[in-house]
């Protein structure tokens, strides 16, 4: 039989909207989140315009929102959001499809700048991997800030090239939005 693996992108390919914003909308309730979105205006805007990247707009949502919490409770949150929220927001026709590489026995990977938090209770209970952003952590809580490399664009990559020997499957497939 020959050897296969499925790289799938999460957000906006297995889901309907960015987890990021959905798990903080979950977490810390619309007051919250609005008070946070009008901070962190300026930040938003200098990345809807083009003016700050990915990594460094991100960066500052996760330690606005992150800094200071316990992984004890990021972890209950993210069980909470995988098992509440998260099925919800999944796309079925992705969803569909990574079920199908799950009947053929391939390998399946996620693949995801969201954080491990809340993707690795959903893709534990799915039975695939996950390679993700990971977030510091000092005496227990979180900083914000990340441990090693946004998992965007590039790094994405290099993530995957650092896990798995691509050459040793038969077959690659890659989905992403």
């Amino acid at each position: 039989m020959p050897k296969a693996i499925a790289l799938f992108d999460f957000d906006g390919t297995l889901t309907t909207k960015d987890s990021l914003g959905d798990f903080i909308l979950f977490a810390f309730g619309k007051p919250k989140t609005v008070i946070g979105g009008i901070l962190l205006s300026p930040t938003l805007a200098g990345y809807a315009l083009g003016l700050m990247d990915n990594s460094k707009a991100k960066q500052q949502v996760l330690k606005y929102f992150f800094n200071g919490i316990s992984v004890e409770k990021m972890q209950e949150l993210g069980d909470s959001y995988a098992k509440e929220r998260l099925p919800k927001i999944l796309r079925p026709a992705g969803l569909e499809k990574l079920k199908w590489h799950q009947q053929q026995g391939h390998q399946i990977v996620i693949v995801s700048a969201s954080t491990e938090y809340w993707l690795k209770p959903w893709t534990t209970s799915m039975g695939v991997d996950l390679l993700a952003t990971q977030l510091e952590v000092k005496d227990n809580k979180l900083t914000g800030c990340y441990l090693g490399e946004n998992c965007h664009g590039e790094e994405k990559v290099n993530r995957i090239q650092a896990a798995y020997d691509l050459a040793q499957y038969d077959e690659v497939y890659a989905y992403g939005d």
